[in-house]
């Protein structure tokens, strides 16, 4: 398993590229946490399975999907995760 983290304005986006059990390659997966100064984290977005569970050849493009996919929902459901 590969992981990153990237903060995107009030969010923290987390990443992973998980080996596939039975099959070549690595699955996306991301999660995105609000973060507010003195309240609690709060899950915002949960995919472990991205793209269908289309398995991307390196970790590096499976954390670069996960990443891209993280932004997409800050930045297009942003009123949506409030």
């Amino acid at each position: 398993m590969y992981f990153d983290e990237v903060d995107a304005g009030d969010y923290r986006i987390y990443a992973g590229a998980l080996d596939r059990a039975y099959a070549y390659g690595y699955v996306a997966a991301v999660v995105v946490i609000k973060m507010r100064a003195g309240l609690p984290r709060q899950e915002a977005y949960r995919d472990e399975n991205l793209a269908g569970g289309f398995c991307w050849s390196s970790p590096a493009e499976a954390l670069r999907f996960a990443i891209n996919a993280g932004r997409d929902v800050v930045m297009c459901r942003g009123g949506a995760l409030a």
